[in-house]
């Protein structure tokens, strides 16, 4: 398949990812900045999520900067996810689903082997949220009114990264990251069966966000171990501290229950930063040439310094992260059988959130599955993940969820110098 061809089939996955909107609603993207995405593409979210430590060759690595140098090829990647959350509590229960456009990376070699660059587009934050609740007013007339706050938006990030060759077994990568993006908190409420003209009151706080994070990356990967062709792999992440300039828009408004707005006042503007704390991911990796490889991975931030322009964003705590995955192509050079050169992943991870939900802490637990069907030097790639955050006991809530992503890895050979005219 021509470089052209290839181009136009990626912006084409792109238009159509760009056609599913928002993510499934749930009420734990209410706390700080929202639910973060994560730097995981497809095939690492079949290892759940693993990667900080493990080189790529077929694949880009868009979790740590140092690991570029193993792409010797142009590549691109764009993905998409869809999802279904089922949230309950001890009385009632809901079920979501949604979809979004995961990522759009690339990444091409200035010098093979010894500096590589990579630029990418994918979501940050999510933030997706809906409480309603019906209340008798103490009027004396029993009126009822319904109380609805509601969020929606989240950061996008825009970034770019390069990975340097130190010597044959240590490489660094830098990560620059430009966030951006509005989130949006609606409180409203309604009279309802009254005689009165019935129209919604509402406040609505936009927080718009636009500013740089850096991060740092470090890897150290050893061949032929014990003789053999077995690789060692360890790997470091560190995400600097970052102040991001902010600013709140306060406005209050009055609207038709047909949504046409009566209307509209600017309370104030609010300006500041969000302060988003250091985080560091570290792993190791063992694998043996392509036919497997095993990874695991811990991350750790302490989010007790975070602060927003909004103050009901302040009181998260330390959140960690730890995961175990792994992959296996039973015989990468296969002619014969096609399945046997399938890559084939697994893996597990338990999480802990910052924030708390009933005054204890949140934890998830995940387990991941993963394919890659190879297609010449491209790749269709295929995660789930299925998973359980909260507990009804402890946290009044709990969310059970399906996670399907999708993604497709395009590699071609670009700047070649001309041996003949």
């Amino acid at each position: 398949m021509s470089v052209v061809k290839k181009f136009l089939l990626l912006c084409l996955v792109v238009i159509a990812s760009a056609e599913v909107r928002g993510q499934a609603r749930s009420p734990f993207t209410t706390f700080g900045i929202g639910e973060p995405y994560g730097n995981a593409l497809t095939h690492n979210q079949g290892m759940a999520g693993t990667g900080v430590s493990q080189p790529q060759f077929w694949y880009l690595n868009n979790q740590n900067p140092a690991l570029l140098v193993f792409n010797t090829l142009t590549v691109f990647e764009a993905g998409m996810v869809g999802e279904r959350r089922t949230l309950r509590s001890s009385s009632s229960s809901e079920k979501n689903t949604g979809g979004n456009m995961a990522y759009l990376v690339t990444a091409f070699p200035i010098k093979v082997t010894k500096w590589t660059t990579s630029l990418g587009l994918m979501p940050y934050t999510n933030v997706d949220y809906e409480y309603i609740q019906t209340k008798t007013l103490p009027d004396g007339d029993n009126t009822t009114a319904e109380f609805r706050e509601s969020g929606s938006g989240g950061l996008t990030q825009l970034y770019w990264s390069n990975g340097v060759r130190l010597s044959r077994e240590i490489s660094v990568g830098l990560k620059a990251t430009y966030l951006f993006g509005p989130i949006e908190n609606v409180y409203s409420n309604e009279l309802l069966k009254t005689d009165q003209v019935p129209y919604i009151v509402a406040v609505e706080e936009k927080t718009s966000v636009s500013d740089f994070s850096f991060g740092l990356g470090f890897s150290f990967s050893r061949d032929s171990l014990w003789g053999k062709n077995y690789r060692f792999s360890a790997g470091a992440v560190y995400n600097l501290k970052t102040n991001l300039d902010a600013k709140r828009n306060d406005k209050f408004y009055r609207t038709t229950v047909a949504g046409d707005t009566i209307d509209s006042n600017e309370l104030n503007n609010v300006y500041g930063q969000i302060k988003i704390p250091a985080a560091l991911t570290v792993g190791v990796s063992l694998s043996r040439g392509l036919k497997w490889s095993v990874s695991t991975e811990l991350s750790y931030q302490n989010w007790s310094n975070f602060s927003s322009v909004n103050n009901d964003d302040n009181g998260l705590q330390e959140s960690w992260r730890a995961a175990l995955g792994g992959e296996i192509t039973p015989d990468p050079v296969a002619l014969g059988s096609y399945l046997k050169r399938l890559t084939y992943r697994l893996g597990v991870s338990m999480e802990q959130y910052p924030f708390l939900a009933n005054t204890n802490t949140v934890k998830d637990y995940g387990i991941n599955f993963g394919l890659s069907l190879p297609a010449g030097r491209s790749n269709l790639n295929m995660a789930f993940k299925v998973g359980k955050r909260g507990n009804k006991d402890e946290n009044i809530l709990e969310e059970n969820y399906f996670k399907v992503y999708f993604g497709i890895t395009f590699n071609d050979q670009w700047f070649i110098k001309r041996k003949f005219d």
